[in-house]
């Protein structure tokens, strides 16, 4: 096999696949053809320059990355070069490792890897034996913490007590340590972190081993490398220092689990021989969306200068639709999806981005209204997340006691000391008696048989159960789940983990209660009043339509499950300040706002053919309705490659576009309080920046959206500024505009 810069590579992927000795490192653009040069490089590594296969090690992030590098070399050099080749992620790599040099690395041979609920059994278990209350540490956040300090190499003997590591929290690290190793066991941190610790070992024939193993380390999206990561390949290429690391800073997006964009950015501190590769080439996408996106992210700080181009035709130019609101929104990405497929897109070859998973609900409305089918990547569909189906099956017991489904479901969620031996218990009394498990806790506790501990908790759950039944009878939908969640405990509980986990789940309840009001508020005079029982068939409709696997299906997900995937049509929703860039990015976490506008370019990237990107003057999230202005991101974009659809709209920043109004005028649904913006067009232009959802600017506060007027001589204006919440300020205070 003979390569050279020839027709299946262009000039900058040709040296970056002959480069045969020492460090190298690869800055390759979104979508110029990386794993084609990792391929070509390690199939030019076997052929031409007689590398055994067992001496090259091939790093990816995901296991598909994986599978697809080892098919495509398997097209070039064969299967039996390919089983002999190292490749894989850094999880599986690690493991391979411990488990060959298990006694160096004080490892059971058999140690088993647990998984995020195996840890949080573990550190439950360990904090009630030190007396520790969970309120006081949360397993969760003490979890995260210890990740923490592992992914920067640390273990216990080495934490820095001045870094906010108290002493408490180090004797919790140091018994989860403990409990783990009793266990034979070891989490994903621990395989990396235990890996490097052998690789570096200067001491042990076991680590120089390791060093020596390997001829050539590469390493794909070495962007989202964290320290360890990056100390295990050092230390893997320390023999040759043929290290080869493919990458591009601009899509750096993980910094929340550890990834550090400095170590790509700094690789040539620590190699500066190295030889520096640009992939500059765009070969997936259209030239407008080529340009949408050069345009956002050549405003980052401190990046890598490139400059992304193609060859391809400009193509269609990207929409940005103006809407009034996320249901507004939802229905024209369901109209968009719908065009698009009768025009011969398959909507399998459609996306549809969100900046979180709570935005997905009113999307997935809309798209069973419209019998479109779709499936999520890298999370699942609202109404099947374990908190929401928690606080349905409450409100189904409640409307059917008989549901035993429900019942076992939510009998000891929050836990309440109800434990496995008490279900069975209940569950024999129901089937010798062929009745319900709630008839049969009924009888049981008449019968008085119970043991007395299980009768109290039992007897507790049972009369709470009984008085949301008598409310169910009255109340509103609404009212019932709000009870719920108070009578419960579940919603405290939650706001006591105090994690990211916890606050996620905290906002998809309250996105369930948005849907239970949206059900109340949209029902119309001819329909039956709102009742639990109608919201609950509403919502086994539209959780019982089931995708079949072989039936094309539009893509939902996050931006940041999409990174490493494209689609000839993206639809990138909820482009406004405070949604994306996400909440409160006032300029005090600069490297936060930083990550924002890399993940903004990433969206753009994924898209082939199509994209449109809408942005809504008002946003009902996580059950609060706010005015919101167009995201800054927006105004990078240029002008020439954009087509405006949708009402007027001033996009942030005080740079106002005038896109091409097609949409009729407000339609208002009894009961809703609305503002009807076209009442303001008549007035001066310095009273038409007082309106609700005008951009002012505070010298203190910074920039804020205005959510009321208030009357008088000189306005009070009431304005929600991201970094402070919202202020009741004096309109000459402000800078309108």
């Amino acid at each position: 096999m003979q390569l050279s810069a020839g027709a299946e590579l262009n000039s900058p992927q040709a040296e970056a696949v002959l480069h045969e000795q020492g460090p190298l490192l690869v800055f390759a653009g979104a979508g110029s053809g990386k794993t084609r040069v990792i391929t070509y490089r390690i199939a030019n590594l076997l052929a031409n320059h007689g590398v055994a296969p067992y001496r090259i090690v091939a790093v990816t992030f995901t296991n598909k990355a994986a599978g697809e590098l080892k098919n495509r070399l398997r097209a070039l050099a064969g299967d039996d070069i390919v089983q002999d080749l190292w490749a894989g992620t850094f999880h599986s790599l690690c493991a391979r490792l411990l488990r060959r040099y298990h006694e160096a690395a004080n490892l059971n041979p058999k140690f088993v890897i647990y998984d995020d609920t195996d840890q949080r059994a573990v550190m439950t278990r360990l904090l009630k034996e030190m007396g520790i209350d969970d309120k006081q540490l949360p397993p969760r956040y003490a979890l995260s913490r210890i990740h923490a300090e592992k992914r920067e190499g640390r273990l216990p003997q080495d934490v820095d007590l001045s870094r906010g590591f108290d002493e408490m929290l180090l004797e919790v690290y140091e018994g989860y340590q403990r409990a783990m190793r009793t266990a034979a066991a070891v989490d994903f941190e621990d395989l990396i972190l235990e890996a490097m610790r052998l690789a570096e070992n200067e001491e042990l024939p076991e680590g120089k081993a390791i060093r020596e193993r390997f001829g050539h380390v590469l390493v794909d999206e070495f962007q989202d490398t964290n320290l360890t990561q990056y100390r295990l390949v050092k230390a893997l290429s320390q023999a040759t220092r043929n290290l080869c690391v493919v990458g591009d800073d601009d899509q750096s997006i993980y910094r929340w689990r550890g990834a550090d964009v400095r170590l790509i950015r700094g690789f040539r501190r620590d190699f500066p021989d190295a030889q520096v590769v640009k992939l500059e080439q765009n070969y997936r996408s259209t030239g407008n969306i080529v340009a949408a996106a050069l345009g956002v992210i050549s405003s980052a700080h401190n990046r890598e200068p490139k400059k992304l181009w193609t060859e391809a035709d400009a193509g269609q130019k990207v929409r940005l639709l103006a809407v009034r609101d996320e249901r507004e929104e939802a229905q024209k990405v369901a109209r968009i999806v719908r065009e698009q497929s009768e025009a011969g897109i398959s909507p399998k070859e459609m996306a549809v981005f969100y900046r979180v998973h709570a935005q997905s609900r009113v999307l997935e409305e809309a798209f069973r209204a419209a019998n479109i089918p779709y499936q999520i990547i890298g999370g699942m569909k609202f109404f099947e997340r374990a908190e929401v189906k928690d606080v349905l099956a409450y409100l189904r017991l409640v409307d059917n006691p008989r549901s035993d489904a429900d019942l076992l479901r939510v009998i000891n969620v929050p836990a309440r000391g109800i434990g496995q031996k008490t279900v069975a218990l209940l569950l024999d009394v129901a089937q010798s008696h062929t009745v319900s498990v709630y008839r049969a806790l009924e009888l049981a506790l008449e019968q008085g048989d119970l043991p007395r501990g299980a009768e109290k908790r039992l007897r507790g759950f049972f009369e709470m159960m009984e008085e949301l039944r008598k409310m169910g009878a009255e109340a509103s939908p609404h009212a019932l789940a709000e009870e719920v969640l108070a009578q419960t405990g579940y919603r405290d509980r939650l706001r006591d983990a105090d994690n990211a986990e916890g606050d996620a789940r905290l906002e998809n309840i309250a996105e369930l209660l948005g849907s239970i009001a949206d059900y109340e508020s949209t029902l119309g005079p001819s329909d039956e009043p709102p009742t639990l029982s109608g919201y609950l068939e509403r919502v086994a409709l539209v959780t019982s339509v089931d995708t079949l696997e072989d039936t094309p299906a539009v893509n939902m997900m996050t931006v940041h499950a999409a990174k490493g995937l494209e689609f000839p049509v993206v639809l990138l929703t909820g482009m406004e300040e405070e949604v994306f860039p996400y909440r409160g990015m006032d300029g005090s976490e600069p490297e936060e706002l930083e990550e924002e506008r890399r993940l903004a370019y990433v969206a753009v990237t994924r898209a082939r053919q199509w994209l449109y990107i809408s942005y809504a003057a008002t946003r009902t999230l996580f059950g609060q309705t706010r005015y919101l202005a167009p995201s800054r991101f927006l105004a990078d974009i240029p002008e020439d490659v954009v087509q405006y659809v949708g009402q007027p709209s001033t996009l942030s920043y005080g740079r106002t576009r005038a896109p091409i109004r097609s949409e009729p005028r407000m339609q208002y649904r009894p009961g809703e309080r609305v503002v009807d913006h076209d009442a303001f067009d008549d007035l001066p232009d310095d009273e038409q920046a007082l309106r609700p959802g005008a951009r002012v600017h505070h010298r203190r506060f910074g920039a804020g959206v205005i959510e009321e007027v208030e009357g008088g001589t000189i306005p009070t204006v009431v304005i929600r500024f991201p970094s402070v919440g919202t202020k009741r300020i004096r309109a000459d205070f402000l800078d309108l505009g």
